[in-house]
């Protein structure tokens, strides 16, 4: 045990509140739907990045190297000056949707170099200029560059070319929860002496200007270099400052005279403290030293190659001297995360691959963010009644959901590209959060199946962009995951857990067979399913055919959502027999849609296309005729993911399953084609469910293992290499559709253009298919082995094809023989400044031939997942890990 794994314990069993600080600030609070006040929903313009540092937020604040409380009252992050800027940097600069020739992006360096779970121990790191920073460049030359084009990012400026630049470190340690060390570290990398403005900034998020009394809080000076933060709930903190600075205070309020020219509510303003140090107005910060935002002014002359140091210390207590025990805590706290990381790496990882999982690691903990949105509230603000059903109502965003009332640290995408929740993402994010905090992993599943969130329908929200909006139904697959990684890891289980995911999603899985399966027939839509621009048409919008699409993916998905509820309830069932009935009623729906896969026992265009060996989209048009979208995508390999196995032994040891077996046997003949996969293969005492029988399995892998189609050197392509040459085409009256291979940025603006499903490498569908594949090869042992790569005449067992796109997708962030990493491409600052090349990004999605990284920066969210699967590989065999989750129900 380790002292950060006791802290976890405190948390849980004394609710001692070791995670009442944390990251918790966005990385961008403008430009989102929540500060949208726009009749039409525009939210990129509604408010902007200009507006952002003259206007008070409503609904949650951003920072640079921000942290707050677990519900945001009071809050601290880092500005700077470097004396050439117009304005003040207090937040990370990027480009609106409309702005980007791929749309939004942060233009900006920073990393999320370590955190423990309970936020003990954090570091970050920022790259800041010393020259003017180039907002202007950035949006003029990509706005000339078509969507063709690659990105103008801030190192394509020549702005670090000659290392006139900062790095601006800063360290976070708890002496106690509410008592937080901050340490600033900033790095001359340039040539010669420059001077730096560090501004550590203390403010209360504005909750008293929305028409809700509210006692309003304040920060004060109390002496030289000490200021004092009191409000009415959180109560009172210190903020204790090494030197003395020079403290500058004013008031969280809008400046509405620069921003529409009408007289300010208050003296002093949100800007006062960048006027008073950019413009040098006097007059705009409190002579009386008090308000509700105040920051300290460390003007530093930093040396050619050197460093200056900068130490606070935020706390509840009476504060002591900012430097006592300081350094003690430092290291007490820098060992003590190096402990907890050493019991989740092995000793067989390489010093680059432990830098990895711990830098994905890290950053999905520094993705926690505090998400407040009352949508009846914001609905209000709109003028429109959020209980009414008028014509105004039914037109509005997200009009539909008056009851989701967020008031969560949710672990987030990416917090300046995606700074709201997204409901697949999400589950995600739990899966590989349990690899650190299993409580928080936890909670994350629960949330979204809360009230507040949770439709009455019983429908998940998607994103605040639209809620109605259909993610991939990924939640119970997380929640068993989560369950047995607990059962196989700490040796105990956690059924009240397990029991509450379940009856939650029984209401989101009759949500989706009420609005999802328009036939009956157990051939289900969706629409996009979280791909983006996969398909030849938009799939979230009315089909421009007319008629409707039925989907592989959104068949598959459901296959794959019945089989882990199945796993779920024979889990559960000998402890509550009523489980029994539950996994019979799953068994029976799930083989009814995996016979819908292949239309048993009809006529017309199925989904399988027995020539191709291949699942595709179907068309079918008002006349009643269909054609197949032959479009080689992930949509059809999508049902290889539906596959679970459960222990023979298990199984029959339920009665009243077994009997429903027998039943679907003597009286559902049309579906034993299906059954025979309940059988045992190889040495193993399990049982398969899955989608595909043998022979398909071979032909789908036929074309995910050839390198001429999906298999890349760094994963599974998101389109078939093939369509480079070969584009599918459809013409429907003079316009013609078009799906070619592409495998970085996307060259349509479908879904905005921020993301690319038609080439790139995504990590969580690697990770499922991974899963499939693990799960299938310990069915089939050696009795069944592929081409690795297709017509190599190197054959693999399944279990041996899934280690190897694991490691496919591991390369894509170590060295390679070369020292280059593949994720950072032909940037030769990343690949060789011994000051960048060891800094990771974890991006979105990533080139479909050379690994590098594109699209949201640090969507370490759902990418982390590597990192699960380097600890998976690295710390136990396959075989053993199948060995364990089977040893009384079914694997993961």
């Amino acid at each position: 045990m380790t002292a950060e794994r006791d802290r976890l314990t405190e948390a849980r069993e004394q609710h001692v509140g070791w995670r009442t600080w944390g990251p918790y600030l966005s990385e961008r609070q403008w430009g989102t739907v929540r500060e949208d006040l726009s009749p039409d929903g525009s939210a990129w313009t509604s408010f902007s990045h200009d507006q952002a540092r003259s206007r008070a937020y409503r609904w949650g604040e951003d920072g640079i190297a921000g942290i707050s409380d677990d519900k945001q009252r009071l809050c601290f992050a880092l500005a700077l000056w470097n004396g050439r800027d117009a304005i003040l940097k207090e937040r990370m600069f990027g480009l609106t949707n409309n702005e980007g020739n791929h749309g939004e992006d942060v233009k900006e360096y920073y990393f999320y170099l370590d955190s423990t779970p309970t936020h003990s121990w954090m570091r970050f790191l920022y790259k800041y200029p010393q020259a003017a920073f180039p907002y202007d460049d950035l949006v003029r030359t990509n706005a000339e560059r078509s969507a063709q084009q690659p990105e103008y990012e801030l190192v394509d400026t020549g702005i670090f070319d000659d290392d006139r630049y900062f790095d601006v470190f800063v360290t976070y340690a708890k002496a106690s929860p509410t008592d937080l060390l901050v340490e600033v570290e900033v790095h001359n990398r340039g040539p010669e002496s420059a001077s730096l403005h560090v501004l550590p900034t203390l403010w209360f998020r504005n909750t008293w200007s929305w028409g809700h009394p509210e006692r309003r809080p304040r920060v004060r000076q109390l002496s030289p270099g000490l200021v004092e933060a009191t409000h009415a709930t959180l109560g009172t903190y210190r903020l204790a400052c090494q030197g003395a600075p020079p403290l500058l205070f004013t008031e969280n309020e809008s400046n509405a005279e620069r921003l529409w020219g009408s007289p300010n509510a208050s003296e002093y303003v949100k800007d006062g403290i960048g006027a008073f140090v950019v413009e040098g107005r006097l007059d705009s910060v409190n002579p009386e030293q008090f308000g509700t935002k105040m920051a300290a002014d460390y003007l530093l002359d930093v040396p050619a190659g050197g460093s200056h140091r900068v130490r606070l210390r935020l706390s509840s207590a009476d504060t002591q001297p900012y430097d006592t025990d300081f350094d003690q805590v430092l290291g007490e706290r820098r060992r003590e995360a190096d402990e907890f990381y050493a019991t989740i790496t092995s000793a067989q990882m390489t010093d680059d691959q432990r830098n990895m999982v711990r830098q994905a690691l890290g950053g999905l903990l520094w993705t926690k963010q505090y998400y407040s949105f009352d949508v009846a509230q914001w609905l209000s603000a709109h003028g429109v009644d959020p209980y009414a059903h008028d014509g105004h109502s039914n037109v509005m965003r997200n009009a539909q959901w008056p009851h989701l009332a967020g008031d969560d640290v949710i672990s987030m995408p990416d917090k300046w590209e995606y700074p709201w929740y997204a409901a697949w993402d999400l589950a995600f994010h739990a899966v590989a959060l349990a690899i650190v905090d299993l409580d928080f992993a936890k909670q994350q599943l629960r949330l979204l199946l809360r009230h507040e969130y949770l439709h009455p329908n019983g429908q998940l929200p998607a994103y605040e962009w639209s809620f109605d909006d259909v993610n991939p139904p990924v939640h119970a697959w997380a929640a068993y995951f989560i369950y047995n990684l607990e059962r196989i890891r700490d040796g105990q289980t956690d059924p009240h857990f397990l029991r509450y995911c379940f009856e939650k999603l029984l209401l989101n899985f009759t949500w989706w067979l009420n609005r999802k399966d328009p036939n009956g027939d157990n051939v289900f839509q969706g629409g996009f399913l979280g791909l983006d621009n996969i398909g030849i048409f938009d799939r979230s919008q009315p089909l421009p055919t007319g008629g409707q699409l039925e989907q592989a993916d959104g068949t598959a998905w459901m296959a794959f959502y019945c089989q882990m509820m199945l796993a779920i309830a024979l889990e559960l069932a000998p402890d509550e027999p009523l489980y029994e009935e539950m996994a019979a009623k799953f068994l029976e729906h799930g083989l009814r849609i995996v016979a819908a896969l292949d239309r048993v026992g009809h006529t017309g265009e199925h989904l399988w296309d027995d020539e191709d060996g291949f699942f595709y989209d179907v068309l079918r048009l008002p006349d009643g005729t269909a054609t197949r979208l032959k479009v080689r995508s992930l949509v059809g390999l999508l049902p290889m993911c539906a596959t679970v196995v459960a222990s023979t032994g298990h199984v029959r040891s339920l009665p009243t399953f077994m009997q429903h077996v027998q039943w679907l046997r003597e009286h559902r003949p049309e579906l034993v084609t299906q059954m025979e996969r309940l059988g045992t293969r190889s040495g193993a005492d399990l049982h398969l469910f899955s989608a595909l029988d043998e022979d398909k399995l071979r032909r789908l892998l036929a074309h995910v293992l050839d390198e001429n189609e999906f298999l890349s050197d760094f994963g599974i392509r998101s389109v078939s290499k093939q369509h480079l040459d070969r584009p599918y085409t459809f013409r429907v009256g003079s316009t013609e559709y078009r799906v070619g291979y592409e495998p970085a940025e996307s060259s349509t603006r479908m879904f905005g253009g921020n993301s690319n499903w038609r080439g790139p490498i995504w990590v969580p569908i690697n990770a499922l298919v991974i899963r499939a594949l693990e799960l299938l090869g310990a069915y089939y042992g050696d009795s069944l082995t592929v081409e690795l790569p297709t017509g190599s005449g190197h054959f693999a067992t399944l279990s041996e094809v899934a280690r190897d796109l694991a490691r496919r997708l591991e390369n894509i962030f170590v060295r390679d023989a070369s020292g280059r990493r593949p994720v950072y491409g032909g940037t030769q600052k990343f690949q060789t400044d011994p000051y960048w090349r060891d800094l990771l990004l974890f991006y979105e999605y990533f080139h479909g031939d050379n690994g590098a990284g594109i699209g949201a920066s640090h969507q370490t969210g759902w990418t982390a997942a590597v990192a699960l699967l380097s600890c998976y590989f690295d710390r136990m065999s396959p075989t053993r890990f199948v060995a364990e989750a089977t040893a009384t129900t079914s694997v993961p």
